[in-house]
């Protein structure tokens, strides 16, 4: 196996998966993405699925109006999930890595994105039914055509990703993980990201709202503790939620998932708060409901 190729994220990338519900014009996205880049956050997380499948082009458009805006830009996508639509009637959900079917939703997302290269493709989840060799030799055919730079998965497990990365190079695994979901830091694919030198990329940092408004025993300890860190350090509690993402060695990319200029800027925040191992673990420990063994 030939080595990947440099590949590079901003540190904080901003996640795309609510776009159509943010009801901004071409324009009004044009400005967004303008603020977002002079935040240094020049990396969009896109799925070929998010919208109902109408993110993408909702970016695009734009793309379309200010194009000089994607060279300043890595693009990233994801595909893979076959979600039942009103234009696109499966019986069932379902997923397909087969070649005709990543090949084609790269290609829809070139065009709805108007561009020629996609930075980074990610296989949006485990596919029972995937053939690594199969899927390896797609991911080359479309790097060798220039449509797609570097590629990666989502929601793999270890095992999983080490079946496709023997084959192919991946960059990244993308995988959940905030102060209220925990399962990365024990289930070895934030080991393995460590052991290969490959930063994983982070969804739902602040478990998707529930760290704010969740009213379960785990989300209220956790509020209480993070909010004594929070004043103590100065900080919001989103910014304190990413930071205490960035702590770890694996040196992650989160990623944000908020329209909201000021959400952005929490989150790039958290670059320059440094957790010792106390209020790490103190967060842990909140979110366990039990201290270390």
């Amino acid at each position: 196996m030939t080595a990947a190729p440099a590949f590079a994220l901003s540190p904080v990338v901003a996640g795309l998966w609510r776009l159509a519900e943010w009801k901004l014009d071409a324009r009004a996205l044009v400005r967004w993405i303008e603020q977002a880049l002079e935040l240094g956050i020049t990396s969009f997380d896109h799925a070929d699925i998010y919208g109902d499948y109408r993110a993408e082009a909702i970016f695009g458009e734009a793309l379309a109006l200010a194009p000089t805006l994607r060279e300043r830009m890595q693009l990233v996508s994801k595909c893979g999930i076959r979600m039942p639509s009103a234009q696109r009637p499966y019986r069932v959900g379902h997923y397909d890595t087969s070649a005709a079917y990543v090949r084609a939703q790269v290609e829809q997302s070139l065009r709805k994105l108007h561009t020629d290269r996609l930075d980074l493709v990610l296989i949006h989840r485990p596919d029972y039914l995937m053939d690594a060799a199969a899927l390896a030799d797609t991911f080359a055919a479309l790097s060798r055509e220039g449509k797609v730079a570097h590629w990666g998965v989502s929601n793999h497990s270890a095992s999983q990703f080490a079946l496709l990365h023997a084959r192919h190079p991946l960059v990244t695994n993308q995988v959940e993980l905030s102060p209220l979901q925990l399962d990365a830091l024990d289930d070895g694919t934030l080991d393995q990201a460590q052991q290969l030198g490959l930063r994983p990329m982070i969804w739902s940092p602040l478990g998707g709202g529930r760290l704010f408004a969740g009213d379960d025993a785990q989300a209220v300890r956790v509020r209480r503790e993070m909010d004594a860190i929070a004043r103590r350090l100065d900080v919001s509690l989103a910014t304190l939620a990413f930071a205490w993402i960035l702590r770890h060695p694996s040196r992650p990319h989160p990623i944000t998932g908020s329209g909201r200029i000021e959400r952005l800027r929490e989150a790039v925040a958290a670059l320059e708060v440094t957790l010792d191992a106390e209020d790490w673990y103190a967060i842990w420990t909140a979110s366990q409901g039990r201290p270390v063994p």
